[in-house]
């Protein structure tokens, strides 16, 4: 069993675990799935855009260049994006890839014209996505915004980026825990997971990991979390036969 901490922004823990040479069959992260099986889940890439202006009196248009106002139309452009996406690639069991806008900083005063707005970006990512291909869309329609307004001044980089990943649906841990379950009586189907979680750094060590847990993603980051006690108890008791399972069939195997 591993504990490990920064799950909620760059996953230190896991990663510290992994280089660490940690080697395993299989894995189970305990998220909350509802005791649904889910072998997928999304990435996400973090763009920041930022859109300089020039400073000046609320009086002088004449001298003043608006950032906001530039990151505005920037933002109305990425509309026509989303649909893009939600038109576009769709994944067995976490659909589509998304994006919004996570927070957006500038301006000093409401009479001084703003010389620079700051745009952060999420865009959640289906396996196999890669970063650069996330900003090159951005870029994209940056780039069709700019042509109607050659005055504006912006960029974008990538601040974090982590990977979308998954396992096949015959794959052993994803047949055993279906099995447990199943010797346990709980009715469970294999779902994708929307959030990114800890599985992508095992994955991508070449130990293969899928979510399964008590309580309801919807539940996070509530303002009262909870979590079922007799959910705990049946992911326990599934747990515990998806280990003695896998430990009786490699003794005869």
């Amino acid at each position: 069993m591993a504990l490990t901490a920064d799950e909620e922004h760059a996953s230190l823990g896991m990663d510290a675990l992994v280089r660490s040479g940690v080697e395993a069959d299989a894995a189970v992260v305990c998220e909350p799935t509802s005791l649904a099986v889910m072998p997928a889940h999304k990435g996400f890439v973090w763009v920041e855009a930022t859109f300089l202006g020039r400073a000046a009196h609320g009086s002088r248009p004449d001298k003043g260049v608006d950032a906001i106002r530039h990151a505005g139309h920037y933002l109305a452009a990425l509309d026509r994006y989303e649909t893009r996406l939600r038109e576009g690639t769709r994944h067995e069991l976490l659909g589509p890839g998304s994006h919004h806008a996570g927070t957006i900083r500038g301006g000093t005063a409401e009479s001084v014209y703003p010389d620079r707005c700051t745009l952060l970006l999420e865009r959640r990512t289906l396996p196999g996505e890669l970063p650069a291909e996330v900003l090159a869309e951005f870029q994209e329609v940056l780039d069709g915004v700019k042509e109607g307004h050659p005055e504006m001044d912006a960029e974008l980089r990538v601040t974090l980026d982590r990977p979308g990943t998954e396992v096949a649906t015959s794959s052993r841990v994803v047949e055993g825990l279906l099995a447990a379950a199943h010797r346990e009586g709980t009715t469970t189907g294999v779902e994708g997971m929307s959030a990114w979680v800890d599985a992508a750094f095992l994955n991508e060590a070449g130990i293969p990991a899928v979510c399964f847990g008590p309580g309801d993603i919807a539940q996070a980051h509530a303002a009262v979390e909870w979590c079922p006690v007799d959910e705990i108890r049946t992911c326990a008791r599934v747990l515990e036969k998806l280990a003695r399972g896998w430990s009786s069939s490699s003794e005869t195997g």
